[in-house]
């Protein structure tokens, strides 16, 4: 299926980190590590094993980290990054980083630094267009198409030795999947699932490595609102495998909090230029409480209408925008000019005004029961949105209002320095989205490393 693509035979990809020494060794060139070097020479009275002479002075960790690192194998890399990461130092002012968005900006930062210096994804080949390695630039699902031609295109992570990867990507595209073999209103998505089954056991019949780890070590990026249904012909795909997923609905028991990934929905209308009209107006200028437009599809949408639509002037609440509205203002212009800008899920518990919200600087009110927004192990979204359950609709003026105007201030100032970690940008900087979705990943692989305990 696709390019031949040479077949490797006898990769020693994951060893024990139980039995490791090199990750202990490596830990020596943190403080940490020095003070724990120092006290177990001092009670066993012998000499140390470690590759080292002496454990380099801690302004000299750049200089050693790289050459360490690369001795290590895969696992025992992220073991070490793993410990250090739950050592981190604190983090004073960050130019780059606005520390009120995250749950601990140190620990983000160290975790971020050593994604930076260790992670190697190995990206197969296998797999013909457009399915496979063909991304989809335009639209709501565009996020998984985004990632998929900025990873192809990497070269700071990308490796073509799949014995130093730490993470393999499946690059297909669940767009691409839906516009090739979906039939209009069959319903049936079985086709698609039976192309990825194949997909995959050929991988791991040519390759060592899915079934190394029953393919734990491997991701894919799927946006699109069937992103979860169509893995369920492969049990270790849908059950082992980190999932990124535009669809991140705890309730279906396809999403695992903690395992997977939440992928941002992101509406890209022109792919040459996918930050323009970007910006929105100072809290002071913003007269419309809330606003909401769009379709009515699923189970949230009608019982918003049903009690805002056309009730209160302060509650800009519409189906589809007619043409006598947008004449006046238009979709982005009434974000900009809306203090609160309401999302409520649609077919599925995801949707792009999140996104578009934080683009146009305002605040984002969250209807999604079971959902879990994206960067939720790293971002605190109590600081930049609110919540609100599918029940309390009918409250939600009420609840809107009760949120001092010192605190709406901040929240509103929270999104504008936000802004940049959801932005793709033709060519990656850092913590933009492309990063910040990696990082996610990056973390889900961490999670399953067990790091001994040190003596």
């Amino acid at each position: 299926m696709g390019d031949q693509f040479e077949t490797v035979h006898n990769a020693p990809v994951v060893t024990s980190v139980n039995s490791s020494a090199k990750v202990n060794e490596l830990a020596l060139v943190t403080k940490e590590g020095e003070k724990n070097f120092r006290r177990r020479k001092q009670r066993t009275n012998t000499k140390s094993t470690s590759t080292l002479s002496s454990p380099p002075p801690v302004r000299n960790m750049a200089n050693h980290l790289p050459r360490h690192l690369s001795s290590l194998t895969p696992d025992e890399a992220l073991a070490f990054a793993k410990r250090n990461i739950e050592n981190a130092a604190l983090v004073g002012d960050d130019p780059e980083l606005y520390a009120p968005l995250f749950r601990n900006v140190s620990i983000f930062k160290r975790s971020y630094e050593l994604m930076e210096r260790i992670l190697k994804v190995y990206i197969y080949q296998e797999g013909k267009r457009p399915i496979f390695h063909h991304p989809y630039l335009r639209g709501i699902y565009s996020s998984e198409g985004w990632f998929m031609k900025l990873m192809e295109e990497n070269r700071q992570f990308v490796t073509k030795d799949p014995e130093k990867a730490h993470l393999f990507y499946l690059p297909y595209s669940a767009r691409q999947l839906q516009k090739a073999l979906y039939v209009p209103d069959s319903h049936d998505l079985k086709p698609l699932s039976i192309i990825l089954r194949d997909y995959v056991n050929m991988l791991a019949a040519k390759y060592p490595f899915w079934n190394l780890t029953h393919g734990s070590n491997h991701f894919l990026v799927a946006c699109h609102d069937w992103g979860p249904y169509i893995l369920k012909e492969h049990e270790e795909l849908q059950r082992n495998t980190i999932k990124a997923l535009c669809n991140a609905d705890v309730s279906e028991g396809i999403f695992v909090a903690g395992k997977d990934v939440s992928l941002p929905e992101t509406t890209i209308r022109n792919p040459r230029r996918p930050l323009r009209n970007l910006g929105g107006k100072r809290a002071s200028q913003r007269p419309i409480l809330a606003f909401y437009a769009g379709h009515m599809h699923g189970r949230v949408r009608p019982v918003l209408l049903k009690y805002w639509k056309d009730k209160d002037e302060d509650m800009r609440i519409y189906g589809l925008l007619s043409n006598r509205i947008t004449r006046v203002m238009s979709y982005p212009e009434h974000m900009k000019s809306s203090k609160y800008c309401i999302c409520p899920m649609g077919y599925e518990v995801n949707s792009p005004r999140i996104v578009e919200a934080i683009y146009y600087e305002c605040v984002p009110v969250i209807i999604a029961d079971n959902f879990i927004p994206p960067f939720n192990e790293v971002l605190n979204w109590s600081s930049f949105s609110v919540v609100v359950a599918e029940k309390d609709i009918p409250k939600l003026k009420e609840i809107l209002l009760s949120i001092p105007s010192k605190n709406y201030i901040s929240m509103q100032t929270n999104v504008k320095m936000l802004q940049k970690h959801f932005h793709w940008n033709a060519k990656p900087v850092r913590y933009d989205l492309f990063h910040m979705i990696l990082h996610s990943i990056w973390s889900s692989r961490l999670n399953q490393i067990q790091v001994p305990r040190s003596s």
